[in-house]
């Protein structure tokens, strides 16, 4: 397979199930620790009840975002060609990306929580996925 069509395999297939484990994650928190009579599609209803919500119910949202994104950087880690660090670290800053753009949008959110998610989950995750792909390829 050509070098440059691997490399972009990476970094599709990397965000992509970093994607899914984000998504099955979230789902999986709200079951166990459900909302309570809160419709968790309807962004007003949500707005709403967040400030008043403990921080066990911030633990899914954030573990999803960490683990997301760090097997997405071991997976585009794993399948590129070349510079397998850069490419973990750009699965990083795609969900990076996503979480910025998603913290904007959800107001709402406590800073505390935007704050350790955008610091911790991202960036360093996907160093960490790059490190353990140079240690063990």
């Amino acid at each position: 397979m050509n070098l440059i069509l691997k490399n972009i395999f990476a970094v599709i297939l990397g965000w992509l199930v970093g994607s899914a484990i984000n998504m099955g994650l979230i789902q999986f928190g709200y079951k166990v620790f459900p909302i309570e009579e809160v419709d968790l599609n309807n962004m007003d209803e949500l707005a709403a009840v967040m400030p008043t919500l403990d921080a066990k119910y911030f633990i899914f949202p954030f573990l999803a975002h960490a683990i997301g994104t760090l097997v997405g950087a071991l997976i585009a880690g794993r399948i590129a060609a070349t510079h397998k660090m850069k490419f973990s670290i750009a699965i990083g800053g795609l969900f990076l990306i996503g979480g910025i753009f998603m913290a904007s949008l959800m107001s709402f959110d406590p800073i505390w929580f935007s704050a350790v998610d955008i610091l911790i989950a991202y960036i360093p995750m996907a160093w960490i996925g790059g490190k353990l792909v140079e240690k063990y390829t």
